[in-house]
C-alpha cells in the first residue's frame, strides 16, 4: 500500500496518526498539492490511499476506517456515527473557522462558527464515563475528531469559551505518540502557518447548519448564527427590492417526460413495496415520502425530473398471502395494489408513474438481461440443498418453512431470518423444520439453479463504484454497506427460485423455475418506466445524460449498491447505473419495531382514520426521518411537534404577517422602507434559504427543513421586537413603520410557501392561496441558485387569511395512544381485533373479551367425556397453531381460539375441576 500525503493539510494529520497507530506497513510519500494522484478525478485530492488491489481510497475518513479494520479494529455503530457527524458537520465548520482565523485573523468570529458542534461535543462527552468517545481505549472517531479540531483548540488565539470535557478529551488524545508524530510531519512545528498555502488554495467554505449529530441520549444545542458583512446584507436587500423574476412555472408537467439535451435530466426510484401487506409509516418514510420531497424539490429547481415506482408483485411473500386470504396470487396483487395506491394518493405522493411488476414488460426486460449476462459468461450452475415437502410435491421458498432457530432457539423462526435474534438462515440449517401449508416435516433435497458470477464483475464494480461515490450523494449507510459487501468479497447469488408465481427462467434446462426475486424486483424499475413510455430506454440506457436516484432503507442498499448494478455492468448494454443512493436507517414505533408479518405499529390507511391531515404526518414522519440513525414515532411527540413547531411557530408566524395586512391595511400589501433592521432579516432568511437549497441538493432531507423552521422563528422575533399592532395606532412614521414590517413579514411568509412545497404541499398551496401568490412565485424563488424576492409588491392584494393548523389536544392523543398502542390482544384473546391493529409492549393490555357462558358449577368427573374433550383440545390447539403459522386473517384466528377456549372449559368440567379463565398473557399454545 502507499499513502499520499501533502504538507500543511490537515486532513493528512488524521491518516498518518491512524497509520502509526495501527502499526500496517505502508510508503507513505509526500506529495505535492497539485498532483493528481487519483487518475479519474478532475481535481487533485489528498490524502490517497493505493490497495494493493490497484484501488484508490480518498476519503480521510474512509482510509482511516480501513487502516483499522485491517489490524481487526472495527468501528463500533457509535463510533461510525460521529465519524458522518465529523465529516457532514463538524468539518465544515471546521474549515470556515480556519478561513477566519488563519487568512481573516478573525478569532472571535471563527469561535462563533465552531460554537455550536463544539457546544454539543461537550455535552455528549460530559455525560460519559469512558475516557474516549466510545471506548475505554482509544478508537478511530477519536483520532478523526481529534484532528479535526487540532489546529483550533492547539492555538491560544481561539476563543472556545469553557469545554472542560472537550479539553480534557483533547489532551489525553493528543498525548499518543501517533498523534505527536503526525502532527509534527505535516505540520512541521509552524502551528496555523503551516495552513496557510493549503486554505488559499481551497474554495471559500460557506458553513451548513444542522442539528446535533446522531446520539440517543444528545440533547439540542442552539445553533450557530450566520456571521454576515454589512456588505452581504446590502446586496441581499438589493436583490430583494429588485422582485420576483420572470420564470416559467417548471412544476407543470408535460408527459410523457424524457431527457432533454442542454437539462438536467434526473430519474428518481423508491423501493419497490411489497405488494403483500399494507405498508406502514417506516415504509413510507423510509422510501416514496421521501423520494416524493426530493422530486418535489427537483422540479421546483427546474429539473427535467422523472419520478418511477410500483409494487413488487412476485415471489414466496405473494404466494404465502395468496394462500392465507384464499386468493390466486394475481388476485392479491390487484387488490394491495389498488391498496397501496390509495394510501400514497392519500400522502400526497406524486409519482410521475406507479405501475406494478406483473407485466409483459417486466418479463421482456428481465430476460433480455438474463440472455446478455449468460451468453456473456456471467452465469454459474450449482446444486443446493432445499427443503421440499413431499405431501405438497413441490421444494419449499424460505417464508414456507418455520422451525426452531440453530442460533436463539426461538421455535418460530422462519425459513430465511428469525425474527426473534434477526440472524440470516439458511432453511436447512433449520431445526424441526416444518412445511407452513401442511405442518409435515419436509426433506432436504438437492435442486440445480443458476448463479450470478459476482466475483468476476467484482473489479467493473469496484471501478463503478468509485467513481460513483466520489461524484453523486450516497448516503454514509449505503457507503458502508456497500463497502463491506465488497471488503468480504462478493460470492456467486442464486439469481432462480423453485416458485411458480414469478418471471419465468426462459432457459429450457431451468424450465419450471422463476427468477429470485431480488435479481428480478430490481428490474421493475425498467420495466415500470417502459409501461410509462415506449421510450424508456431514453431514460435507462443513456447514462451520459441521465442521473439516476434511488430511496430506499438500508435493509435494500446491498441489492442496489451491489447485486442489480453488477446485473446491468454484466449485461454491457449502456445501462444507466445509480449516482445516489439514497438510504435511511430504521423508524421504530414507540418502544418497539414495525413488523408486516405481525402488524405492529401505525400502518398507512390507519393515518387517514385518526383525523390528522397527511400534511401533518408528512411533516412529523420528515421531521424525524431516520437520517444518521434509527429514530421512533411517538404520539407525545408528533403532538408536541405539532403544537409548538406548527402551530405555535410556523403558522402563528405566517397567519399574524397575514392578519395584520387584512386588519391594518384593507388586505393591500403597504408599502416598503427598508431599515437597517429589515435588511438584516432579510439577509438572514436569505442565508437561511441558501442552506436549505444546499442541503436539498445534498438530499438532507431533515435538517433542511429545520431551515424553514428558523425563518419561522426569525419572523416571529421580527414581528415581536417591531410590535406592529401598536405602530400603527401611532404617528405617521409609526403607521410606516408597521407597514414596512408588515410587508415584509407577508413576503416571508410568501418565500415560506414555495419552500414548504416539498414537504406539506396543502399547506403550501393553502397559503399562496390566501396571499394570492403569483402562480410562479415558488419556482422563481427555488430555481437556479435560489434567492429571497419581494414577491408581494406594495399595492397587492392578498385574500381571506384563516389558521393553517390546529392544535392536537392531549385527550385525542391519549385516545389515539390506546386506539394504537397496546390494544391488539394477544395472539389467544378472542377480542376480533383486525390485524392492523398496533402493538406497543411498554402499554398495559386489556381485559380479556368474556368467553362464551358455560356451566361454571363443578360436576362430576366423566373420564371417557374427558378423554374425547382432551384429543379435542389437543387436535384444536394444531389448528390454532397451523392458522397462525400461515398468518390466517386474525378474525377466522380468533373463532378458532374462541372454540379452543370453549372446550378448554368443557374439559375442565369433565375432569371435575373449576374451568378457570385461561391466562390472557400471550402464552404460546
Amino acid at each position: 500500500m502507499k499513502l499520499f500525503i501533502g504538507e500543511g493539510n490537515p486532513h493528512c494529520v488524521k491518516v498518518l496518526a491512524v497509520l502509526e497507530l495501527a502499526g500496517v506497513k505502508c510508503d507513505v510519500q509526500l506529495v505535492s498539492h497539485e498532483e493528481r494522484v487519483v487518475p479519474f478525478l478532475n481535481r487533485p485530492v489528498l490524502p490517497v490511499l493505493l490497495l494493493p488491489s490497484g484501488q484508490h481510497l480518498f476519503s480521510p475518513n474512509a482510509i482511516c476506517q480501513y487502516l483499522f479494520e485491517v489490524v481487526g479494529k472495527k468501528a463500533s455503530d457509535g463510533s461510525n456515527q460521529l465519524l458522518e457527524w465529523e465529516a457532514t458537520e463538524l468539518q465544515p465548520a471546521v474549515l470556515q473557522a480556519l478561513h477566519m482565523l488563519v487568512l481573516q485573523g478573525k478569532s472571535g468570529e471563527a469561535g462563533t462558527v465552531l460554537k455550536g458542534p463544539l457546544g454539543w461535543l461537550e455535552q455528549y462527552l460530559s455525560k460519559r464515563t469512558t475516557p474516549f468517545l466510545t471506548e475505554e481505549t482509544v478508537a478511530v472517531a477519536d483520532i478523526v475528531l481529534w484532528a479535526a479540531l487540532y489546529s483550533v483548540l492547539s492555538n491560544s488565539t481561539f476563543e472556545a469559551g469553557e469545554l472542560p470535557s472537550v479539553r480534557g478529551w483533547f489532551e489525553r488524545v493528543g498525548q499518543l505518540p501517533a498523534c505527536e508524530a503526525a502532527v509534527q510531519r505535516v505540520l512541521l512545528g509552524k502551528g496555523l502557518d503551516a495552513l496557510k498555502s493549503f486554505l488559499q488554495k481551497q474554495p471559500a467554505p460557506h458553513i451548513q447548519r444542522r442539528d446535533s449529530p446522531p446520539s440517543a441520549n444528545a440533547t439540542e444545542t442552539e445553533d450557530s448564527e450566520p456571521v454576515m458583512t454589512e456588505e452581504e446584507i446590502e446586496v441581499a436587500a438589493q436583490a430583494w427590492s429588485k422582485g420576483l423574476p420572470d420564470c416559467s412555472d417548471s412544476t407543470q408537467k408535460k408527459h410523457p417526460i424524457l431527457p432533454q439535451e442542454g437539462k438536467r435530466n434526473v430519474l428518481v426510484t423508491s423501493a419497490l413495496p411489497y405488494v403483500n401487506n399494507v405498508p406502514h409509516l417506516g415504509n413510507i418514510i423510509g422510501c416514496v415520502l421521501s423520494a416524493d420531497v426530493f422530486a418535489r424539490y427537483g422540479r421546483l429547481r427546474g429539473w427535467n425530473l422523472l419520478y418511477v415506482c410500483g409494487t413488487d408483485e412476485y415471489g414466496t411473500a405473494t404466494e404465502n398471502k395468496a394462500r392465507e386470504e384464499g386468493l390466486m396470487p394475481q388476485e392479491i396483487c390487484d387488490k394491495y395494489h389498488a391498496v397501496h395506491s390509495a394510501i400514497y394518493k392519500w400522502f400526497q405522493i406524486d409519482f410521475d408513474y406507479f405501475g406494478r411488476t406483473t407485466t409483459k414488460e417486466q418479463t421482456e426486460i428481465a430476460q433480455d438481461i438474463f440472455w446478455r449476462l449468460h451468453e456473456r459468461g456471467y452465469l454459474l450452475e450449482d446444486t443446493v440443498e432445499q427443503l421440499r415437502c413431499e405431501n405438497c410435491q413441490r421444494f419449499l421458498a424460505d417464508r414456507f418453512v418455520e422451525g426452531v432457530c440453530p442460533h436463539c432457539r426461538y421455535p418460530e423462526a422462519r425459513g430465511d431470518q428469525c425474527d426473534k435474534c434477526g440472524r440470516l438462515i439458511n432453511a436447512v440449517e433449520l431445526k424441526e423444520p416444518q412445511c407452513k401449508v401442511c405442518r409435515q416435516t419436509p426433506e432436504v433435497r438437492s435442486s440445480k439453479h443458476l448463479f450470478l458470477n459476482l466475483p468476476k464483475l467484482e473489479g467493473e464494480l469496484e471501478q463503478w463504484l468509485e467513481k460513483s461515490t466520489s461524484s453523486g450523494d450516497w448516503t454514509a449507510n449505503a457507503k458502508h454497506i456497500t463497502r463491506s459487501w465488497l471488503r468480504d468479497g462478493l460470492k456467486p447469488r442464486c439469481i432462480t427460485r423453485d416458485l411458480q408465481w414469478g418471471t419465468p427462467v426462459p432457459h429450457p434446462d431451468y424450465s419450471g423455475k422463476v427468477f429470485y426475486v431480488w435479481f428480478d424486483a430490481p428490474i421493475g424499475y425498467l420495466s415500470i418506466t417502459a409501461n410509462y413510455t415506449s421510450e424508456w430506454e431514453k431514460w435507462w440506457k443513456n447514462p451520459q445524460q441521465v442521473e439516476l436516484y434511488n430511496f430506499m432503507a438500508k435493509d435494500n442498499v446491498p441489492f442496489h449498491g451491489v447485486i442489480f448494478p453488477c446485473s446491468l455492468l454484466g449485461a454491457q448494454d449502456n445501462y444507466t447505473i445509480v449516482n445516489s443512493l439514497v438510504a435511511t436507517e430504521y423508524l421504530n414505533y414507540e418502544d418497539t419495531k414495525f413488523s408486516k408479518s405481525r402488524g405492529v405499529g401505525v400502518f398507512g390507511d390507519m393515518a387517514k382514520d385518526t383525523g390528522i391531515p397527511s400534511d401533518v404526518w408528512r411533516f412529523y414522519l420528515l421531521y424525524l426521518r431516520p437520517e444518521g440513525q434509527d429514530s421512533a414515532f411517538s404520539w407525545t411527540d408528533m403532538a408536541l411537534k405539532n403544537n409548538s413547531e406548527l402551530l405555535n411557530n410556523l403558522g402563528n408566524f405566517i397567519n399574524r404577517a397575514g392578519m395584520f395586512v387584512s386588519k391594518f391595511f384593507e388586505g393591500r400589501v403597504p408599502e416598503m422602507v427598508l431599515q437597517d433592521e429589515d435588511k438584516r432579516l432579510i439577509a438572514q432568511v436569505c442565508w437561511e434559504l441558501k442552506q436549505y437549497i444546499q442541503l436539498l441538493d445534498k438530499v438532507r432531507i431533515r435538517d433542511a427543513l429545520k431551515c424553514i423552521l428558523n425563518i419561522s422563528r426569525h419572523g416571529n422575533q421580527y414581528i415581536q421586537v417591531n410590535e406592529p399592532w401598536k405602530k400603527i395606532k401611532g404617528g405617521d412614521d409609526d403607521r410606516k413603520r408597521a407597514g414596512t414590517v408588515t410587508g415584509v413579514s407577508v413576503n416571508v411568509a410568501c418565500l415560506l410557501s414555495a419552500m414548504l412545497e416539498p414537504y406539506m404541499p396543502t399547506v403550501s398551496q393553502t397559503i399562496r392561496d390566501q396571499l394570492q401568490a403569483p402562480a410562479h412565485c415558488a419556482s422563481a424563488m427555488l430555481c437556479a441558485d435560489g434567492g429571497f424576492f419581494c414577491s408581494l409588491s406594495a399595492g397587492h392584494r392578498i385574500g381571506t387569511v384563516s389558521p393553517l393548523f390546529q392544535k392536537l389536544e392531549s385527550e385525542l392523543i391519549e385516545a389515539l395512544r390506546k386506539r394504537f398502542g397496546g390494544q391488539q390482544p394477544d395472539e389467544e384473546t378472542p377480542t376480533g381485533k383486525v390485524p392492523s391493529s398496533t402493538v406497543n409492549s411498554a402499554q398495559p393490555k386489556p381485559p380479556a373479551a368474556a368467553a362464551p357462558a358455560v356451566n361454571a358449577s363443578v360436576s362430576a368427573a366423566d373420564p371417557e367425556r374427558a378423554k374425547q374433550l382432551a384429543a379435542a383440545v389437543a387436535e384444536q390447539g394444531d389448528k390454532v397453531r397451523a392458522l397462525k403459522a400461515q398468518k390466517a386473517e386474525k378474525s377466522v384466528i380468533t373463532a378458532e381460539v374462541t372454540k379452543l377456549l370453549e372446550l378448554k372449559k368443557e374439559l375442565a368440567l369433565a375432569e371435575g375441576k373449576n374451568p378457570e379463565p385461561s391466562p390472557q398473557k400471550g402464552k404460546k399454545k
